[in-house]
């Protein structure tokens, strides 16, 4: 059996869209979708038992007693059944094959990661899905939360997702299973549409988390060889000063310039917190 576990916290308007596209997945076996909700307070929670209760393999899962993403996909593990685990996001859209993609991946790996649409939820040209992530830190390759699949045998050797990671408790399972042996593999036909904020103060605040994320990994890793990107944040930081007009610019441009701003500053900020140097 496959589990899908969507960790869910105030994801209204778009939770619908998502339970929607996860009840159309096609994979040859049973399969299950638990709804892992943090403790919504946006009406969420209604949506999710509802549709619990309409659709077969559905669960909703109370998974409000510790807070936090890595939390709420520990706690619906712990419910489900399968011993192929899968994660997506409660805001963004599991494209035809995502979950048939994930399965037919692990059969040569014990953990992988989907590619994302970036621009069919944002108002963008069509262009090619492509993985969030495939080497961070000059170190291992990793996938995000929205889109990662794992082998559970694997996935309870090293006791899951750190719950104290708010941001970037995805990188961090992914280099821990590869630092026990585990491979990891992308997987090019499970696609999901990555929804972005709309307003750039959304953009900024989720960008400047990400950022401060970069320098606690770096710290929890580095003695595994871990290490910072200096000639890249250079290049980073003098691409926003040629490009500082797109701010001027409303839409996609300028949120692109806000969030590798946020990311920058994050950076910084996240460095003085951990006490390391992680520009």
């Amino acid at each position: 059996m496959i589990s899908v576990v969507v960790p869910v916290y105030n994801a209204m308007p778009w939770l619908a869209e998502q339970l929607e596209a996860l009840t159309a997945q096609e994979v040859g076996g049973e399969t299950e979708v638990l709804v892992a909700d943090n403790g919504s307070t946006d009406g969420g929670t209604e949506v999710a038992r509802e549709w619990a209760s309409r659709h077969d393999g559905f669960r909703w899962v109370d998974a409000s007693s510790r807070r936090g993403p890595g939390a709420a996909r520990n706690i619906g593990v712990e419910a489900a059944h399968g011993e192929l685990l899968a994660f997506c996001d409660a805001d963004d859209v599991v494209q035809p094959g995502w979950l048939a993609g994930l399965a037919s991946a692990l059969r040569s790996a014990e953990v992988t990661a989907g590619v994302f649409d970036f621009s069919s939820l944002n108002g963008r040209g069509p262009a090619t899905p492509r993985p969030a992530s495939t080497r961070q830190l000059g170190f291992l390759p990793a996938g995000l939360g929205a889109n990662l699949a794992v082998r559970r045998e694997a996935f309870e050797q090293v006791g899951g997702f750190v719950e104290e990671l708010r941001i970037g408790e995805d990188v961090d399972l992914c280099w821990r299973l590869q630092l026990r042996g585990c491979r990891f593999a992308i997987a090019p036909g499970a696609v999901v549409a990555k929804r972005d904020h709309p307003e750039p103060g959304g953009v900024f605040h989720h960008a400047l988390a990400f950022g401060r994320s970069g320098p606690e990994l770096y710290r929890r890793h580095r003695a595994e060889g871990a290490r910072p990107d200096l000639i890249g944040a250079a290049r980073a930081w003098a691409w926003l000063v040629v490009h500082l007009p797109q701010l001027l610019r409303p839409g996609a441009r300028r949120n692109e310039w806000v969030h590798a701003a946020g990311v920058r500053v994050g950076r910084l900020s996240g460095s003085l917190t951990q006490r390391v140097f992680f520009p």
